[in-house]
């Protein structure tokens, strides 16, 4: 049976709670994670101005080996990292006040090679991890001090797709909580695919959905996923088709079928590109995705009755190979972490017409790959 509207109505509601609440702060503080090759020692954390966007100078936060995911546990006592090159997810304590963090174990093995994505549960009891290069998904418990145990769940996918170059094997790169804690949704560059998989919290577990996935267009290459704030609607980015798409959602079963997609790049560009990150305004009436080549961040304006994206601009970065960037809880900004110029960029976002304005405000991290807001 499908959930009732109530509990859609609910999670709405939810989020326009936060983001009020989330409007009265001063400051945002945030998390930025990064390559540790060129100098960088781990995890930062910094303030944003949530008047002015004025960025604070980043400090260390943590050090440790190329977290470039990073996620935080629904209390915000915990954060965890992934580390592409180790098979690793790490567990840290949040000081609430510092915002320093504090090693909770040695870091443990996350089920594959090279994590690249991970997400918390929304009860706090399971970590879940996308492995790279192995194309395995994995689920570890959490444990009642924030550590993590053996995993639960270590699932390998098969296969491949079209492209022989980047899609001959399984590329697991993202995983997605469902809003209401029951699936998690999985992409999977290699095959093509995006998957549905059961969650059992209290056991730590994956379990296939019926159906099992929803393939997407040849070549396309499914990158990250996003949840429109209703609940019904599900964006996926691909990174080497350079499209976005709006997928219906059905509550009861975790299946997804595709409604519209969008191009990420203009109609006249003939460069190389690769999209990155998706991500939903608080208010749910917008989309964007980051463009790396391009340099840029596509917004669209998202129509939930017509389950359309309708394009609103393409924005210049003011950076180099923008990963990944999140929007602040109030809505009123968004900030990029710029991969190969070594920079955070600060842009004002209009609630009503859902466009970005470039600001001043910028900050020097080497090799920045994941912007979290800790609010």
């Amino acid at each position: 049976m499908p959930l009732p509207r109530t509990f859609f109505a609910a999670f709405a509601f939810t989020a326009i709670l936060h983001t009020a609440f989330a409007s009265a702060m001063s400051t945002h503080h945030l998390f930025i994670g990064t390559y540790t090759r060129d100098g960088s020692k781990g995890i930062y954390s910094l303030q944003l101005d949530a008047d002015t966007g004025a960025l604070t100078a980043p400090a260390v936060a943590a050090e440790t080996k190329n977290p470039s995911f990073l996620a935080l546990s629904p209390d915000h006592r915990f954060l965890y990292a992934v580390s592409e090159s180790e098979e690793m997810a790490a567990a840290f304590a949040v000081d609430p006040g510092t915002k320093r963090l504090t090693p909770l174990q040695t870091p443990q093995p996350a089920g594959g090679k090279a994590p690249c994505h991970l997400v918390v549960d929304r009860t706090g009891r399971t970590l879940v991890v996308a492995n790279y290069h192995t194309g395995v998904v994995a689920s570890l418990p959490i444990l009642a001090d924030g550590a993590l145990g053996q995993p639960g769940s270590i699932i390998q996918h098969t296969g491949s797709s079209v492209n022989p170059d980047r899609q001959a094997s399984p590329h697991v790169h993202s995983v997605t909580l469902s809003p209401d804690n029951r699936f998690v949704i999985v992409c999977d560059l290699g095959l093509d695919k995006i998957f549905t998989y059961r969650l059992d919290p209290a056991a730590a577990t994956l379990a296939p959905a019926d159906p099992a996935f929803v393939r997407t267009a040849p070549g396309a290459g499914p990158r990250h996923t996003a949840f429109s704030t209703d609940g019904r609607h599900l964006f996926a980015i691909a990174e080497m088709g350079n499209t976005l798409t709006c997928y219906a959602y059905d509550a009861a079963t975790g299946a997804l079928a595709p409604r519209d997609t969008q191009s990420t790049l203009p109609a006249d560009f003939k460069g190389e590109n690769t999209t990155a990150e998706v991500r939903v305004h608080p208010n749910g009436r917008f989309v964007y995705g980051s463009n790396r080549g391009h340099d840029s961040i596509a917004a669209y304006a998202f129509d939930a009755a017509a389950e359309k994206l309708v394009p609103l601009g393409i924005t210049p970065v003011g950076g180099r190979g923008p990963r990944n960037f999140a929007l602040s809880p109030d809505g009123r900004w968004l900030v990029a972490a710029n991969q190969n110029s070594d920079s955070l960029t600060v842009f004002r976002v209009d609630p009503d017409t859902g466009r970005l304005t470039p600001t001043a405000a910028t900050a020097t991290i080497s090799t920045p790959v994941c912007v979290l807001f800790a609010d």
